[in-house]
């Protein structure tokens, strides 16, 4: 895949990868047989898995940032992309995700090799559709637990279309970092839904679903990324 390795992304098998992981830089690999990943941080606290959202692969302005603020936190963080993210970006031609069955498969593939790994505690976690994806996982596996930004709770403008009905079988502990004005889920919508005691939810201050907020609200975007990796890494500290 020419647009990875234009972006150094050293190819390398599974076997090898467990040998490559132990560094404070950030590494990127493209990986045989699951894809591109691109490796943040030093695992003290545990690692994470993270996925991006529909529109944009791991290498995005907010998955960067927010990778690099949880790695500065003592959380080791694996970013990947879905495979039609990867096509995407080969052909610089924008599509549509697949069924979240497909890239359900695709994250419980990377969780596997991941497990394999190492012996630390592995979360799973995305940004709105990758956390869904990662809730949806945790849902029919054990993991550590979820941390989801931005959780697409219904597509915009259609509240009654919820995707919470497998919150209650997630058994471990999960967090979303909701901006309070999210189309997909705002902290209005969000306070009569009934939810499971296992999840927790930190509200970021006037945020969208990118977590941008307006400017008379006295705070901007990179702030509020800020601000979710850090709860998000005492939240896993916490457990």
């Amino acid at each position: 895949m020419s647009y990875y390795a234009d972006l150094g992304f050293e190819a390398i098998t599974p076997e090898a990868l467990r040998e490559r992981t132990a560094s404070p830089a950030v590494q990127r690999f493209l990986v045989e047989g699951v894809g591109p990943v691109s490796v943040s941080g030093i695992p003290e606290l545990g690692r994470i898995l993270l996925a991006h959202g529909a529109g944009a692969g791991h290498l995005s302005e907010f998955m960067r940032q927010f990778a690099a603020m949880l790695a500065s936190e003592r959380l080791q963080v694996w970013a990947i992309d879905f495979p039609y993210m990867q096509q995407m970006s080969e052909e610089a031609k924008r599509r549509p995700p697949p069924p979240v069955k497909k890239t359900l498969e695709h994250f419980a593939a990377w969780y596997d090799l991941l497990s394999s790994c190492s012996g630390s505690p592995l979360w799973v976690g995305g940004k709105s559709m990758g956390g869904r994806v990662a809730s949806l996982f945790a849902s029919q596996h054990r993991c550590a637990g979820v941390i989801a930004a931005g959780y697409p709770f219904h597509p915009p403008k259609k509240p009654d279309s919820l995707r919470t009905d497998h919150f209650p079988d997630i058994s471990m502990p999960m967090l979303i970092l909701q901006g309070e004005r999210d189309p997909f889920g705002s902290r209005e919508e969000v306070a009569d839904y009934a939810l499971p005691d296992s999840l927790h939810i930190h509200w970021l201050t006037d945020g969208d679903h990118d977590f941008k907020p307006r400017r008379s609200s006295g705070v901007n975007q990179q702030v509020l990324i800020d601000e979710a990796a850090i709860v998000a890494a005492s939240f896993v500290r916490a457990q």
